[in-house]
């Protein structure tokens, strides 16, 4: 059976390989276009037949998984993220005005809470929480993911967090990037098996009941004591099926009580560990001056302003869940931005594209939550390293149609 490579103008054209029974190879070249869409048909007649079959090639959409806990930070970081790609995150124009979806020049985020399966008042009438994988359709998602993935538009559905109900679906057709942000990105394997590179955003209790506070009654007019509830009953939930993925995730960015003050309850200060997994393809762990070694390093002096605590690093080697890792620590705030620069140099395999670019980014979004501290800085670095995956992934999907019509 003979195999090649057709690249075939259709309304929306895809890459297509034929097989026949012959022995004899057709070869067929034409300009690359995009994918948009998965056919497969036979044709010819008589006793011979081929097979068409249409797939995405180099066209494929990388697919980034975000998991977290509601309250969490992972607006900001799609904000960070987003920005790295160029072009403002909105939600799709001339839709609705509720839609969780953002869309830029190259990202589509997509908020996983629109894969709810029952409606506010159905998880009330039912006793379970958003959380619950009973709540959720995991199969809708596994195969909207994936047609995207492949490049095949959806019409994914919505949940409304202002009514609380499933709102009529939303066209979302196949961008650059996709990532995939809620609850639940790395629970059903399926989905896991999906996606490109997967972050876990790892808040301790001390932190996010301090966070959803803020954002619950500053934002959302809440009160004290609802917020309080809501956090009690969403603990089981969580420890079941939420804090379990990050044993999956790529890289973790965790977030605690500082170390710097002893006893403090206060919350302003963190220490933030940014935890790496080691042999992911494509993405290579950032380290402070020599990689693979265990390394403390106090920053603060001629070059680096800091008031009471102070900053602190730490980095080295370190297994998570069974897996070999590399740990970057931060515990501290920085009193100026424009000094990150000196830190900045210090860090390797940070993925920027010229000297300064994680300061520039930094000071670009000073207001944005967490930007005087790790968050802030690893959040940046993790959305720079998921730059260069995308960029080395499109670029090995390039260079394979050349290879194979070299061969």
């Amino acid at each position: 059976m003979a195999v090649s490579t057709l690249y075939t103008p259709q309304a929306l054209n895809s890459t297509c390989s034929i097989s026949t029974p012959a022995k004899s190879h057709v070869g067929f070249h034409q300009k690359q276009l995009v994918f948009y869409r998965r056919t497969s048909k036979r044709v010819g007649g008589g006793g011979g037949s081929a097979v068409i079959t249409c797939s995405a090639g180099d066209s494929q959409t990388v697919v980034i998984g975000l998991a977290a806990d509601s309250g969490c930070g992972k607006s900001t970081f799609m904000r960070r993220l987003t920005s790295v790609f160029g072009g403002a995150a909105e939600p799709p124009k001339g839709g609705n005005p509720d839609s969780n979806t953002l869309i830029s020049d190259m990202t589509t985020v997509i908020c996983l809470d629109d894969y709810h399966s029952l409606d506010r008042t159905g998880r009330k009438e039912k006793g379970v929480t958003a959380l619950d994988p009973r709540a959720n359709d995991f199969d809708l998602m596994y195969e909207q993911v994936k047609a995207l993935k492949s490049g095949v538009a959806v019409d994914k559905p919505i949940y409304n967090h202002v009514t609380g109900l499933l709102d009529p679906p939303e066209l979302i057709k196949p961008p650059k990037i996709l990532v995939i942000e809620g609850l639940h990105p790395m629970f059903d394997d399926r989905v896991r098996d999906l996606l490109d590179f997967s972050i876990y955003l790892d808040i301790s209790n001390e932190v996010k009941f301090a966070w959803k506070i803020q954002r619950d009654m500053a934002e959302r007019g809440h009160s004290l004591e609802s917020i309080k509830a809501s956090i009690e009953a969403r603990k089981p939930d969580f420890d079941a099926y939420i804090d379990p993925q990050k044993q999956y995730a790529d890289a973790v960015i965790e977030v605690l009580p500082t170390q710097l003050i002893p006893d403090d309850n206060e919350g302003k200060v963190l220490r933030v560990r940014l935890i790496m997994k080691e042999g992911v393809e494509n993405f290579s762990p950032v380290y402070l001056f020599d990689e693979g070694s265990t390394i403390s390093w106090i920053p603060c002096g001629r070059k680096l302003t800091c008031s009471y605590p102070g900053i602190k690093f730490h980095y080295g080697p370190d297994t998570y869940f069974g897996n070999e890792v590399s740990i970057l620590e931060m515990d501290g705030q920085f009193d100026r931005l424009d000094e990150l620069i000196y830190v900045e140099s210090h860090l390797s395999n940070i993925s920027t594209k010229f000297y300064g670019e994680v300061t520039q980014q930094m000071l670009k979004h000073a207001d944005f939550p967490g930007s005087n501290n790790g968050t802030g800085l690893f959040q940046t670095i993790v959305g720079l390293k998921i730059r260069d995956l995308y960029e080395q992934l499109t670029s090995s999907k390039a260079a394979a149609p050349l290879e194979a019509r070299k061969a």
